[in-house]
């Protein structure tokens, strides 16, 4: 079952918690607090909705809640794309490799990676053809 969509400050929350979890709302919040000025009540807020989504799970830690994602960081990264591009693009990769194209200052190494991602999905295509 897809999960509910998240906003901006949820998927920057999100990802800090997948990068650095198991990890309290003190944490979070000291790190939000000096990047972008969020008081502790409002991460809390945030964490709390993130668990009541689904995409967070807590475990209490020597009294401390401390928090990670339910599925492991490239699956959800796959999942918060796949959402993306559903929701906003209606599917299509053309918006979005536009933008690559355009707008994107991408590195040698980031380049390589897109051709290899490339070359993997034709080679899967002509496998799914025979």
């Amino acid at each position: 079952m897809p999960r509910p969509p998240l906003g901006g400050q949820e998927m920057e929350v999100l990802g800090y918690v997948a990068e650095h979890g198991p990890i309290s709302v003190g944490e979070v919040a000291e790190r939000f607090s000096a990047s972008h000025g969020l008081a502790r009540t409002t991460i809390l807020t945030v964490i709390d909705r993130l668990r009541r989504k689904g995409y967070l799970m807590r475990k209490r830690v020597e009294g401390v809640y401390r928090y990670s994602p339910t599925v492991p960081a490239p699956e959800l990264l796959r999942s918060l794309v796949s959402d993306f591009a559903q929701r906003v693009l209606g599917g299509s990769p053309q918006p979005f490799l536009a933008y690559l194209l355009e707008e994107a200052e991408l590195s040698d190494r980031q380049v390589a990676e897109l051709r290899k991602l490339v070359r993997e999905m034709e080679r899967k295509r002509k496998g799914g053809r025979s």
